[in-house]
Formats: C-alpha cells, structure tokens, sequence
C-alpha cells in the first residue's frame, strides 16, 4: 500500500483541517486535490506519490467534517462558502499566492467554485467527473426529487432525523465494500443512456443509496473491487471513528448554495481541464457537455474503462494527464 506523507494541521477558517504534503516547496503553483464523498485525502495516495516524483508540490487536506479535520456541528458550517474559505486558509498558511485546485466528486464541486469567489487565489481548476454547470434554474434539491422521487440519496440526505447517517455509519465495512468497486461493463450495443444536464444520472438508475447499503451482501456482488483489503481499512477505520454526518452535511447546504448564489458570475476565467470517466453512472461524460460556454479556456480528457473512483481506479492515466496537463500549461 502506497504510504502517505506525515499528517500536518493547519487552524484555517474556524476549524483544524489535516492536510498532507508532498514535492518540492519551490514549485509552483502547487496543485491542491480535494476529495469527495465518502472519501479522505487517501484517495489522492497515487497521485500525491506521482505528482511529487515528478517534482511538482501537491497538497492533500481531510476537507472540514472529514478524517483528521473537524467536524463542526451546525450544518450551515458546511456550505460552500465556508468549504471554499477553507482551501485560503490553507493557502495563506502555507504562504501560497496562487494554486491550482483540483477535485473529484464533491471535491469538484468545490474547486470549480473557487475562481468565482477567490480568482485572486486560483492559478487553474482540473475538475474530475465533477462538471461545471450555471446556477440551476430552480432549487436542486427539488429538481432532483421531481426527477428521482424521494428515496434518490441527496433527496434522502436532507432528512433532519439523520437516517442515512445512521445506516452508513452501523454499516461501515458494508459501505466501502458496496461503493469502492468497479461498476459492471456495459454492453458494447447498448443504447446511450438518457442523462440531465446538471443532473447526469439516467432517470432509471437505483439511487436509493442508503436502502442498496442497508440489504447490501458483497457475496452476491459481481464487481471487482477498487481497493486492497488494506487500503480499504484506512477507508473503515477512518469513517467507523468520525461517522458520516460531516460529509453528508455538504449536501445538506445545496439549497443553501444555490440561494446564495443568486446573482454569482459562473464563468470561469483561469486554464482548466476536465477528466471524464466513460463510465460513471452517476457524473457521466455527458454531464459535461457544454461546459465550453462557461469556461472559454477548456481542455477535456476522457478516461476510458473507468467508473466513478476515477484516481484510483485508473492512477496511473489520471496521474499522467494531471502531470502533461500542469507542464504544458504552467511550466
């Protein structure tokens, strides 16, 4: 198992936020890569160890409700603002003028919204999986439930008597078995699937996330698992000590976001990459269709045969373009 680099802390924003570090401190602008949910700052392990080799300086934070950072208690500390404010903090902790922020799943979400609200501080996004999208038209917890019924997760996760957060965390080991594993090919005939804009899942898909973890068996599971028994225990240990309310109360501030965001220029105006993966079912390459008409300076890249733990399940590819891409367009 890929080790880490020692654990460091940082006070930024209110909380204490772990974070790890690699790579020359003289390179710049540094890549700072953000995690998404349910994940740690080890999903990075390949690439932290990829990216330093290659002698670039990249930064891993536990980002606030998760791992090693705190878990503050009020659910509106979890909205974008807060969660973007944190990435400056580290920033000035670390002396850095600029950095390029690069996110997965939710990690996403927040890295494409830091050069809307701190450009000063941002050099260039790599979003992965994650698209940028305008404000929604409506509230995105309601277009989601008119679109996916009430049992869809993010649906479920806005229930104030917290039972996601309950059947996650009595069900931790059964959690990373059923969600950190490649998904099921996808017959080479098979009709494209009907995906929202802003949305990506196929209305069809099972989202009812807590339910599938609650009868979930891995001796009845066909796919082939993304991570080591050892790096899995990291994942089990890791979420059985913190739980899962952290995390979920990012999603507990969409609304939140989007009321706030009223008024808030989308477009992104810093170099920026976005790595698809073929196949993720939930954030698909189609999700992203589009994203030119926000960001005028645009590469995409698509990683072939992959699900939705895109920098795990391919670390070498992700890595390799996060390097090429970085040189070519920074130095």
């Amino acid at each position: 198992m890929i080790e880490m680099p020692p654990l460091k802390f940082v006070q930024t924003n209110g909380i204490r936020m772990g974070y790890y570090e690699a790579g020359p401190q003289s390179d710049k602008p540094p890549m700072v890569l953000c995690h998404g949910w349910p994940e740690l700052a080890f999903s990075w392990r390949h690439q932290i160890k990829a990216l330093s080799e290659a002698g670039i300086r990249v930064i891993a934070p536990d980002q606030r409700g998760y791992g090693a950072s705190d878990r503050p208690e009020p659910v509106e500390a979890y909205d974008i603002e807060h969660l973007t404010g944190d990435l400056v903090g580290l920033l000035d902790h670390l002396k850095i003028d600029k950095a390029i922020f690069v996110g997965h799943d939710w990690g996403g979400f927040v890295v494409w919204q830091m050069p809307l609200r701190h450009i000063d501080r941002v050099a260039g996004v790599v979003g992965i999986n994650t698209p940028h999208t305008n404000r929604a038209w409506a509230d995105p917890i309601e277009l989601l439930r008119a679109r996916f019924g009430d049992k869809m997760y993010i649906v479920q996760f806005q229930d104030p008597a917290r039972e996601p957060d309950r059947i996650f965390g009595s069900r931790v080991e059964q959690t990373f078995d059923a969600f950190m594993r490649k998904p099921v090919p996808r017959p080479a005939d098979a009709p494209p699937e009907e995906v929202v804009a802003g949305v990506g899942a196929s209305p069809r898909l099972n989202l009812a996330f807590p339910q599938m973890i609650a009868g979930y068996d891995a001796k009845h599971d066909p796919r082939a698992p993304i991570l080591s028994p050892e790096e899995k225990k990291v994942f089990v240990d890791t979420f059985t000590r913190t739980g899962f309310t952290g995390g979920i109360n990012w999603y507990r501030n969409m609304s939140r976001n989007w009321r706030r965001a009223e008024g808030l220029d989308h477009t992104v105006r810093v170099p920026s990459l976005m790595i698809m993966a073929e196949n993720d079912a939930v954030l698909p390459p189609s999700s992203a269709d589009g994203m030119e008409k926000l960001i005028p300076d645009l590469e995409k890249y698509l990683v072939k045969d992959s699900g939705h733990w895109t920098q795990q399940e391919k670390p070498e590819e992700v890595s390799a373009k996060l390097i090429e891409w970085r040189r070519r367009r920074f130095g």
